[in-house]
């Protein structure tokens, strides 16, 4: 017999349209909100049909759609970071809140390392605000060499460098000191390119030079991570692990777009905040899991994939022949290890900051079961909202799914895919040694 259920959201007397998605759940302080099930179009209600047909949804989809939906419309009462001008550069992600929300996903994985040097960040935090000088669009973007001249950002970074490299080569990892080296001084010599070219009032130059910088100010952060800084909890020790970070293309063939056929997204995933999570996914990237796989759900709110044919909703190994779950896995900040198995809303935790925020267009997540929050396997998300919408603990997502990683080249065109786009391959690039208990090495 076929099951009804609609479920509404009002707000001030009004309706809130609601988007399926696959397993995510939200938990309001009054409200327990379930989700509907693969329906890609906006309407004002979530029905459960019992079904067995690809296209038929639950109960367990509605909640992702109406929290996105809420936490896209109005802010969560008392988890609303209080905005301050943006001040001096320092060394935790109390920068996020300081000011306007970084959407950066290459700067919000920088200020994600597991380090504690401030005068990396002095160089860092000005030379990011460099950006503010380069959005003005249109006719007038031809004096943003001016602008910049005039802004104190790069002075700011560049006499920060000349005074804090001693004590920037000093946190340099012993066993990276001569490649930490080697970026301060490509740091050094780029930022007196970069001046000749804001001197030469050559535009096209600068934000390409500004991102060159920056990649020098992430390796030298990178050479002060001295190994994985933590022990993961013993009940998950034996898990695939990815302790540091890994780099994956995933290739996505797009149908029925004249303009776009095919596209490599670039990911960084971080073991630091998330060894677990992380690596899980290198682990079933390198079964090639995801290979062939569909597009499941792309709707303006996320992009999702990672249900597999049949019965089961994730991973089956095929050596045990049974599901393969993690333990939902929160890095707060200031803390040395993540918080797993609890929300932080679960723990009280309403005002915490988390190392990975769903700041930046393009944030990658793990989905899981609505009541459950250790039953993530192998569908993950992308989240297509700006941080402006969904500033960090201003939204219903931080602190209730496991972000583990960041889109950051070509994030824009997530929101070019649709369901029925095919991912062709995903290819771990960079960090496949850091992957520890791998699994896929064993036959089954």
């Amino acid at each position: 017999m076929a099951a009804l259920l609609s479920c509404h959201y009002s707000t001030s007397g009004r309706t809130i349209p609601t988007i399926s998605t696959k397993p995510v759940h939200f938990f309001n302080h009054h409200h327990h909100i379930n989700r509907s099930k693969r329906i890609h179009q906006f309407s004002p209600q979530c029905s459960l049909r019992s079904s067995t047909s690809r296209s038929s949804f639950s109960l367990k989809e509605c909640a992702i759609s109406i929290a996105l939906a809420i936490g896209l419309v109005t802010a969560v009462p008392d988890w609303t970071a209080t905005a301050t001008p943006i001040g001096p550069a320092i060394p935790n992600l109390s920068v996020l809140i300081s000011g306007p929300p970084i959407k950066d996903p290459e700067a919000l994985l920088r200020y994600a390392l597991p380090i504690d040097n401030k005068a990396i960040r002095e160089v860092q935090k000005p030379l990011e605000d460099i950006t503010e000088s380069l959005k003005v669009s249109g006719t007038k973007a031809l004096d943003s060499a001016e602008r910049v001249r005039k802004n104190p950002n790069l002075k700011q970074a560049s006499r920060a460098l000349k005074q804090g490299k001693s004590l920037i080569l000093a946190g340099v990892a012993e066993s990276k000191k001569e490649h930490g080296k080697e970026m301060l001084d490509k740091l050094e010599a780029g930022m007196d390119e970069f001046e000749q070219i804001i001197l030469d009032k050559s535009r096209d130059k600068i934000a390409p030079k500004q991102k060159e910088l920056l990649s020098y100010v992430g390796g030298v952060e990178e050479d002060m991570v001295d190994g994985f800084p933590y022990e993961v909890p013993e009940e998950y020790r034996n898990m695939p692990l990815l302790k540091g970070r890994a780099a994956v293309d995933m290739k996505v063939k797009v149908k029925d777009n004249a303009n776009l056929e095919e596209c490599v997204f670039r990911i960084v995933l971080d073991g630091y905040n998330a060894p677990v999570t992380a690596g899980n996914f290198v682990d079933l990237v390198e079964r090639h899991f995801y290979d062939g796989m569909e597009i499941q759900r792309a709707d303006g709110f996320v992009v999702q994939t990672g249900d597999p044919e049949g019965p089961a909703e994730g991973f089956i190994d095929p050596s045990t022949e049974k599901p393969r779950t993690i333990p939902l896995e929160i890095m707060v900040d200031g803390e040395k290890t993540p918080v797993y198995g609890e929300t932080l809303e679960e723990l009280g935790q309403y005002k915490a900051q988390t190392k990975l925020p769903f700041n930046a267009f393009g944030t990658m997540a793990m989905a899981r079961e609505e009541f459950e929050d250790n039953s993530g396997s192998s569908q993950v998300f992308w989240l297509l909202k700006e941080s402006e919408l969904t500033p960090s603990n201003a939204n219903i997502l931080d602190g209730r799914y496991s972000v583990f990683g960041y889109v950051i080249k070509n994030e824009d065109l997530l929101a070019d895919l649709k369901v029925g786009d095919v991912i062709e391959s995903i290819q771990v690039v960079t960090g496949l040694d850091n992957l520890v208990n791998p699994t896929y090495k064993i036959a089954g």
